[in-house]
């Protein structure tokens, strides 16, 4: 505003009448849906990321619990073939031995057996405790993957809200709503583990 009465408004000053006095016309509607649109989105993806690095740790923690299984049965493997090579040294001595002491030799040797075999029976249990471990951290990696497209997605959507709110493009918008489906259709799938 000038000293003599002339008065200018900028395009500010102009967006802020019409927004009090309510005049938005079209523009003001495209606003209005990608606002809310946008708020929904960020609520929704901050979700979704949040499970992500959820299904992430749980990865890492199931890994770590195989691996931990993995060394028991090495360990039950190792005392396995320790008690192997007793009963084959036994074996050996029971050969060559005279007839009077054959039966403690033998006795030895069917010991080392049964516990062979108990032995077999706790290192076969502890690989299907790895495998199964293993296969639980599959799932929640693949389920972050999801997670994380999900977000992605979800943030392209953001994106494209801000420029469609930049170039009032009804067709950015259009974009926006079809990009923010398809982010909640993947976060579906993360979340049914698909």
């Amino acid at each position: 505003m000038s000293g003599q009465g002339f008065h200018v408004h900028g395009p500010h000053d102009h967006e802020l009448e019409h927004a009090q006095k309510g005049d938005h016309g079209d523009h003001g509607s495209m606003v209005s849906q990608i606002a809310l649109f946008t708020a929904i989105i960020v609520t929704v993806g901050a979700l979704f990321g949040y499970m992500a690095g959820v299904t992430q740790t749980n990865a890492g923690l199931f890994k770590n619990n195989a691996a931990i299984k993995k060394t028991e049965a090495a360990n039950q493997w190792s005392y396995f073939q320790a008690k192997s090579i007793k009963q084959s040294l036994a074996e050996f001595a029971c050969d060559l031995a005279q007839n009077d002491k054959k039966p403690d030799y033998q006795a030895k040797i069917d010991r080392y057996e049964k516990e062979k075999g108990d032995i077999k029976v706790i290192a076969d249990k502890l690989e299907a405790q790895v495998t199964m471990w293993e296969q639980q951290s599959n799932d929640q990696l693949l389920q972050h993957h999801r997670w994380n497209q999900s977000t992605t997605v979800l943030q392209v959507a953001i994106a494209l809200a801000v420029i469609a709110l930049l170039t009032k493009k009804k067709w950015l918008e259009y974009a926006m709503f079809v990009a923010g489906g398809l982010g909640l259709l993947v976060g579906l799938l993360a979340a049914l583990n698909i």
